[in-house]
């Protein structure tokens, strides 16, 4: 859901924006966490035309964004000139745009993450916050690297989920692909010969003349249903049932969910790290890391873990009682309570998820080439089997 507010700052500043959430009281919570006064939050359907076919701004695009600031800002230019440099040199519409306003509005005497808030719609509540947390503490040039390493990471691992996909993606269209040509085209050529033949027809030829009449006749009511799903699963996926269930089965599918689990640890891990090593308190960084870890089973876990915590429960004790990391984590964890540095515990063991990824991914795509490439097989071999049988009746009839 889209929500459209309007706050006021502790200056005075009043500043409009969209955000994106399950309901109005994250959004509310987490203005209020910036020191924001509510003025007014309204839930809102309406997108502008303008905005609708923008082009979406990528992690990539976020991480450059930081790693330009850094470079910049290390470098001894101000904020001004910084915003002034790069609102000429990115490649991004949305994201230039975003930037031309934000330059415009810290001559105003706005302050950089007020500024980037009324742009919460293209830049991550993350980064906003831990902006924030940079321009109080001073140290602004390095929160922006500390974002840019993150973002690089989290870039990196998009790739490497969506490079896996490829190959299974393509393997299943061909099939589906080769499976309508030989129903539609190819089918067609025997059904004459068939029909004239007094041969009984055996029940795989049938089903598949069926399905070739049904699907030279009705091929429109076919890409009907198939659009119709696909809106529901979307529409229903929204849902806070929908997106329980979707979810919780992507921890579960064999193969796909043990893989899952990884990307989901090594995200926790690195947002984790990176906001306890900048200064960020425990319950805030559960808060940040609920928002972008992508799963509402986990995040509701990890809601719970929160409510322990902040009751006195020791961090590993309250994230082993999830069941959702592995034993691994809640073991550094504890490491890291023990020896007072559990920033240094959790970038550990985000160093290691990342690599342990990189493996779940390959066993992931590994494990998915024979098993796609026998369904393949199977599916093809049935509908040329099921074209065969009839003609060796035949000939054994002739015979």
């Amino acid at each position: 859901m889209v929500f459209k507010y309007k706050v006021a700052t502790q200056n005075g500043e009043v500043i409009e924006g969209i955000y994106e959430a399950d309901s109005a009281e994250v959004v509310s919570e987490m203005l209020k966490s910036k020191n924001y006064y509510v003025i007014s939050l309204q839930k809102t359907r309406s997108i502008k035309l303008e905005t609708a076919f923008k082009p979406k701004v990528k992690t990539k695009d976020i991480a450059v964004f930081c790693r330009q600031f850094h470079a910049m800002l290390k470098a001894g230019i101000n904020l001004v000139t910084c915003l002034d440099i790069m609102r000429t040199q990115l490649t991004n519409k949305t994201l230039k745009e975003a930037v031309g306003d934000m330059y415009e509005d810290i001559q105003k005497g706005l302050n950089l993450s007020a500024a980037m808030m009324k742009h919460s719609d293209v830049f991550p509540s993350l980064l906003i916050s831990m902006i924030e947390a940079g321009e109080v503490s001073g140290n602004l040039d390095e929160m922006m690297e500390r974002m840019a390493e993150f973002y690089e990471k989290e870039s990196s691992l998009e790739r490497k989920i969506k490079g896996a996909m490829v190959y299974p993606i393509i393997l299943m269209v061909v099939t589906v692909a080769v499976v309508i040509f030989l129903v539609t085209s190819v089918m067609p050529t025997f059904i004459t010969v068939f029909e004239d033949s007094d041969t009984p027809l055996p029940a795989p030829t049938q089903l598949l003349l069926k399905l070739s009449a049904s699907l030279t006749s009705y091929w429109y009511i076919y890409i009907a249903v198939i659009v119709l799903l696909i809106l529901f699963i979307r529409s229903w996926g929204k849902t806070d049932k929908g997106r329980l269930f979707i979810d919780n089965l992507k921890l579960k599918i064999p193969v796909f969910g043990p893989t899952n689990v990884q990307i989901i640890t090594s995200r926790f891990t690195r947002t984790f790290a990176t906001l306890l090593s900048s200064g960020i308190s425990l319950v805030e960084a559960f808060d940040a890391v609920i928002r972008i870890v992508g799963n509402k089973v986990v995040e509701e876990k990890l809601e719970e873990a929160k409510d322990k915590v902040i009751k006195g429960t020791p961090l590993s004790l309250a994230i082993k009682a999830t069941g959702i990391f592995p034993p691994m984590l809640d073991s550094m964890l504890r490491v890291g309570e023990e020896s007072g540095a559990l920033d240094d515990a959790l970038q550990r063991t985000a160093d290691y998820y990342d690599d342990e990824v990189d493996y779940a991914v390959e066993k992931m795509t590994t494990a998915f080439e024979p098993i796609l490439i026998v369904f393949m097989g199977v599916v093809v071999g049935f509908v040329v089997i099921a074209m065969m049988m009839p003609m060796f009746d035949m000939i054994g009839a002739v015979q």
